[in-house]
């Protein structure tokens, strides 16, 4: 049972503990949470793995310059107040992430824990979906909903129902939330044109 207290504004955090009670009068379910796909049981690829830098430019420095990767531009995230750069490692890719205000999660993060590993964000069909299946299996949300990010729709989960992992949920592309969140069709941000 949730306190008043747990219930606060995050979503999915342990509803009722243990299985369901079955009533003997209706037949067991066939599919997974009564009739949603089965697919949002899975979670796709790995689209990145997040790391929290203090100076951006020094980060691109080792990773271009010792690492020899390939650094995408650095893009400023103005809702997010970061600056961050992709870095593709294979079919992955190193999101660096800089705070640029210090009042911030990230900016928190990075003066509590210091820069290093932050988040690790994987590819799902239908992330609307997904949140939905993941609220029902109690798994506390940061985002209910999915909202505009820097490559697509994107949602995050608490590391409390994660084993301590910030984990970023984005949906594939053409998925249905891409109509919703991008009606002029999507434009990167940084982007030309």
């Amino acid at each position: 049972m949730v306190s008043s207290h747990e219930a606060g504004s995050v979503i999915g955090r342990g509803s009722l503990p243990g299985p369901a009670a079955h009533d003997p009068e209706e037949p067991p379910m066939s599919e997974p949470l009564g009739g949603l796909l089965s697919t949002i049981h899975h979670v796709g690829r790995i689209h990145h793995v997040a790391v929290v830098v203090r100076e951006m430019n020094a980060a691109l420095g080792f990773y271009r310059d010792i690492l020899g990767l390939a650094p995408g531009p650095v893009v400023p995230i103005p809702m997010d107040r970061v600056n961050i750069a992709f870095l593709p490692v294979g079919e992955v890719r190193i999101e660096l992430v800089e705070p640029t205000d210090t009042t911030t999660g990230v900016a928190r993060f990075l003066t509590t824990r210091g820069e290093g590993f932050h988040h690790v964000c994987f590819e799902v069909a239908d992330i609307s979906a997904t949140l939905t299946r993941l609220a029902v299996d109690g798994v506390e949300l940061i985002d209910t909903a999915p909202r505009a990010g820097a490559e697509g729709p994107v949602a995050f989960l608490h590391p409390r129902s994660c084993h301590g992992v910030l984990v970023e949920l984005i949906e594939a592309p053409g998925g249905p939330a891409w109509a919703s969140l991008f009606p002029a069709g999507f434009r990167a941000p940084g982007a030309a044109g």
